[in-house]
């Protein structure tokens, strides 16, 4: 499976999220109902943003989504722009720092979801 986003790369301009960049999220993190507490760039340049806790493969786990909806729920997330490709970002916590480390076998594994089978929700 390819980039969700293909046309858009990293490393980001301003290291600053792009605006409109899309992500694959959690819906308990989406939703408000847990923090996010992990984080992946994974190699093929997409992002996943995980409660830590649930199974985000789940059916209807997870969806794609502008990581702007994500960002203005905890603006912290706005710290791992430059996180690069193959790594997580995890932390205890809701208030707590971030952890940052190379996954070669992340924690987070996102069914193969095309995006036009789930469009990105409104910010």
């Amino acid at each position: 499976m390819g980039s969700i986003q293909p046309d858009v790369s990293w490393p980001f301009e301003s290291n600053a999220f792009p605006e409109g960049l899309l992500a694959i999220v959690q819906r308990t993190v989406s939703d408000g109902h847990f923090p996010t507490l992990a984080v992946i760039h994974d190699d093929e340049d997409d992002w996943l943003v995980s409660d830590d806790i649930h199974d985000p493969n789940e059916e209807e786990a997870s969806g794609i989504l502008h990581l702007d909806h994500v960002l203005k729920l905890d603006p912290s997330l706005r710290q791992l722009a430059t996180l690069p490709p193959g790594h997580i970002a995890t932390r205890a916590a809701a208030q707590a720092p971030w952890e940052i480390s190379a996954c070669a076998s992340p924690r987070f594994r996102q069914r193969a979801v095309r995006p036009e089978e789930h469009p990105p929700s409104a910010p």
